[in-house]
């Protein structure tokens, strides 16, 4: 499969450089994990959004073709339901709300919204730009194109209704993907990194970094585009699952702070 998107080297090492190799002033402190669980995760599904809601795994799939929404037993894997997307369209994050699951596309500018017991459709939006990751707070829709910029958003109509820049140390962190919402805070994945930024949805100060380096050996990724992406929250029992493109697993960890 080809890769999502074909950055230079330097455009790479530029983006990830914010988090490790350059010193930075009052720069975030550096949050470690425990694994607590492991569980199966199929190496067809190329992340791109993922979240958890009501015992089951809502995982949003990318690449022309193989895009779509899988619903997933967590401990055996299995895929209980699955709706895929025509073959022009790129899937990408994905969210719960109310009654629905949107999903968005990465250069298509549309939204699917289905119908979350079924996975019919039952609707679309239109937006611009790319879209890149999804989550939600208690009353909007917040969603990453890939730059440091978060987009806050009426979940009726999909409008933006604020944003915010998200900054370490005074300098910007972009490459921000995939999305979740956990106590308070906007947990995002930053491209081609190991590094989770946690994000006060207030005025986008990174709060801290969750270094998952090590967490999946590089023998058991797929290709280089086998990459950190995806973050799934259990609010009632307070678990914390991450998962990556192709991953064989889907981790349950704690954060050290």
């Amino acid at each position: 499969m080809l890769p999502k998107r074909c950055f230079s080297v330097f455009r790479i090492v530029t983006a990830v450089g914010v988090l490790a190799s350059i010193p930075q002033a009052n720069a975030a402190p550096k949050l470690g994990y425990r694994i607590i669980a492991r569980y199966p995760h199929s190496t067809d599904s190329y992340t791109e959004g993922f979240f958890y809601f009501g015992g089951l795994f809502y995982e949003g799939t990318g690449l022309n073709g193989h895009s779509g929404v899988l619903v997933i037993e967590p401990a055996s894997g299995k895929i209980l339901q699955r709706v895929r997307l025509p073959d022009q369209y790129f899937g990408e994050g994905v969210v719960d709300w109310g009654p629905y699951i949107f999903e968005w596309t990465w250069k298509s500018h549309v939204c699917f919204v289905y119908d979350r017991f079924s996975l019919q459709l039952v609707k679309q939006f239109a937006y611009t730009g790319e879209g890149w990751g999804m989550t939600r707070t208690r009353t909007e829709v917040v969603t990453s194109d890939g730059t440091a910029t978060l987009r806050f958003r009426n979940p009726n109509t999909f409008a933006e209704t604020r944003r915010i820049v998200v900054t370490d140390g005074g300098r910007k962190v972009d490459q921000l993907n995939e999305l979740e919402y956990i106590r308070g805070e906007i947990y995002a994945n930053v491209w081609h990194s190991d590094q989770i930024a946690c994000i006060s949805p207030k005025d986008g100060h990174v709060i801290g970094w969750v270094d998952l380096t090590g967490i999946l050996p590089p023998n058991q990724k797929v290709n280089e585009e086998s990459v950190l992406n995806g973050i799934a929250y259990d609010s009632q029992n307070d678990r914390i699952f991450v998962t990556g493109k192709q991953w064989p697993y889907v981790f349950q960890i704690k954060v050290v702070r």
